[in-house]
């Protein structure tokens, strides 16, 4: 499996990084070793002091396809869960001054925290999910579909036009505004609605 990410995708969390709005989706991947999963600790890395939590809504990935047409988008995953996108920050950010890829800030080992998935039938409307993220019981960010710039359909169309995607495939959907640092000790709980689907802590 591959995960696919997608950056710059609500308005408030562009303008706090200070980021171009984007005409088309930002993609990057994040390798198989960055997933985290059944709510196992995250170790905080020797290479960064300044690791950023990103709360994403996730789409799994329920059969092969590319070039798939946005109106056709919906035939390709059948649950949807929330997974948190870490970030070393000060990593990315000497990267981005020199011009250079930044994946080392983004893929690192255990980097992608992925919770439990609901099936998409739980919801009623695809552009109307609330989802949000609790640090040592605090609200640090929250989320609305309608937020994004690029919807569900837009994201898989475009991504499909350069990777074919296969069963199982991840794709990290992109954060709301409030990112922040995480430290050794904090408590994480990731909710979509009202259920809590993600529960971990940061050692």
């Amino acid at each position: 499996m591959k995960i696919i990410a997608i950056g710059r995708n609500y308005t408030e969390h562009i303008e706090e990084l200070q980021n171009e709005r984007p005409e088309n989706p930002v993609v990057f991947l994040k390798p198989d070793t960055a997933l985290l999963k059944n709510n196992t600790p995250f170790y905080m890395p020797d290479f960064s002091n300044d690791i950023h939590h990103e709360v994403e809504l996730v789409l799994k990935i329920n059969k092969e396809g590319k070039f798939i047409k946005r109106e056709f988008a919906h035939r390709y995953f059948e649950e949807i869960g929330i997974g948190i996108d870490f970030t070393a920050r000060d990593l990315q950010k000497k990267c981005k001054e020199k011009g250079l890829p930044w994946e080392i800030a983004k893929g690192f080992n255990g980097s992608a925290p992925v919770g439990q998935f609901l099936p998409v039938t739980d919801f009623k409307d695809l552009s109307n999910i609330n989802f949000h993220l609790d640090i040592n019981g605090a609200k640090k960010q929250k989320g609305n579909t309608s937020m994004m710039l690029f919807d569900f359909g837009v994201i898989l169309a475009y991504i499909s036009q350069f990777f074919t995607l296969k069963k199982g495939d991840l794709i990290f959907t992109g954060t709301p505004a409030g990112v922040g640092k995480v430290n050794v000790g904090d408590h994480l709980e990731a909710y979509i609605e009202d259920k809590k689907l993600l529960d971990f802590e940061i050692k």
